[in-house]
This record gives C-alpha cells, sequence and structure tokens, in this order.
C-alpha cells in the first residue's frame, strides 16, 4: 500500500533550510528511505510565498501569486512510500525530522 507523508513546516523552518545541520536530518531521512526500499517519490517544496493560487470562480479562475498569510503550519513537501500497512507508515512518520512546530499527516494513496 501507498502512504504520502505530507510534511508541515513552521515558517522559521523554512527559513532553517540553509542550516546545514537542518538539511543534513533530511538528508539522512530521505537516505533511510531508499535504503528501506520502500519511498516511491517525494520532493521538497520552496517556500510558500514563491506560489501561486488559483481558484475557480464560476466558469473564471482567480490567479493570486504569493505572499500569503502566514499560517501556523505550511506545506513543506511531501514522501511517497510503499510499506505494508499503516502502523508500518506511522512508524516511519515518527522519524521524520520535523521541529516541534511541525507535522507530518499520513494518508493513503488513492487507488484508481
Amino acid at each position: 500500500m501507498q502512504y504520502a507523508l505530507i510534511i508541515r513546516e513552521a515558517p522559521e523552518d523554512f527559513a532553517r533550510r540553509s542550516d546545514p545541520a537542518y538539511r543534513d536530518g533530511w538528508v539522512a531521512y530521505s537516505k533511510a528511505l531508499a535504503q528501506a526500499g520502500i519511498m516511491t517519490g517525494g520532493a521538497g517544496l520552496t517556500a510558500p510565498e514563491t506560489g501561486t493560487i488559483l481558484r475557480r470562480k464560476g466558469e473564471d479562475h482567480d490567479v493570486q501569486d504569493g505572499p500569503y498569510p502566514e499560517g501556523k503550519e505550511q506545506l513543506g513537501g511531501f514522501y511517497l512510500i510503499e510499506v505494508p500497512d499503516i502502523d508500518t507508515a506511522l512508524e516511519w512518520a515518527t522519524r521524520v525530522p520535523i521541529s516541534d512546530k511541525g507535522s507530518v499527516e499520513v494518508r493513503p494513496r488513492l487507488q484508481m
């Protein structure tokens, strides 16, 4: 079964990405997933102010460029892993090197 580990980070965590010690934790975690043979995809994302939001307005679309109001947590990236069950996915989620201000959502991939 595939699960997405959806990483949400605090705004200050985005600023810490240039810190080698912070980055090394993420590199080590990514390597552990790869070595376990369970990572099937994923990506880190740039800070929210670099994004663009598109909203449907009836038949039209409204496009808004960043920056956006800061939230408590912002989408930082995701991993897609293939493991036997939710318990194994949760076990890997506990190892994600987020700060105490971030979170990891574990969600099954939609099978179509």
